[in-house]
């Protein structure tokens, strides 16, 4: 009776320990989520203030000057719903804007361009890899958050489920190939 009583705890104790260490695991993935999230805000932040600066220099045309900083304000001020689209937006406008070599030359030769080129093709070099690093981390929290023992013990606990972050990141390729 007491041996069958010690295994029962000692599995009971066994059992306790890892949903301890699962619980743990997922906490982890929670804040590196929340630090790859943090990450790719900054680096959308960083895009649009670019954005936003190069079109107010007076380096560009005035009716390409005004679809970026249209379209970089839109994403600054965009709501948590309507981010991804507004994030999506300010990448077809770069595209549109420095689809011909020729624009990103041309801002290139005006007084304080090349840094300004410079700056952007590193900013929006940068996105994708933030919202990948992102989309990763929110991808293995969702894999762990699916097992049935995470499930029926609420390991979870109240954290929302976690959501890829969407958008088109593709970079203008002229911007990026001449500044590699």
């Amino acid at each position: 009776m007491t041996a069958t009583l010690i295994w029962i705890l000692v599995a009971l104790v066994a059992i306790g320990l890892y949903l301890s260490w699962t619980a743990g695991r997922l906490d982890r993935l929670h804040v590196r989520m929340d630090a790859a999230r943090a990450a790719l805000d900054a680096q959308l932040l960083r895009r649009a203030s670019v954005t936003q600066e190069l079109a107010t220099s007076g380096v560009l045309d005035p009716a390409a000057s005004i679809v970026l900083y249209e379209a970089a304000h839109a994403a600054r001020q965009a709501e948590e719903e309507q981010r991804e689209v507004a994030e999506s937006e300010l990448s077809q406008a770069l595209r549109a804007v420095f689809e011909a070599p020729q624009q990103v030359e041309a801002v290139r030769e005006a007084p304080g361009g090349e840094e300004a080129a410079r700056e952007l093709a590193e900013a929006v070099r940068r996105v994708p890899m933030a919202r990948r690093f992102h989309n990763d981390a929110v991808g293995a929290a969702r894999r762990l958050r699916e097992h049935r023992k995470v499930r029926w013990f609420r390991l979870a606990g109240h954290a929302p489920f976690p959501l890829a972050f969407e958008m088109d990141d593709e970079p203008p390729a002229a911007l990026v190939e001449r500044a590699s």
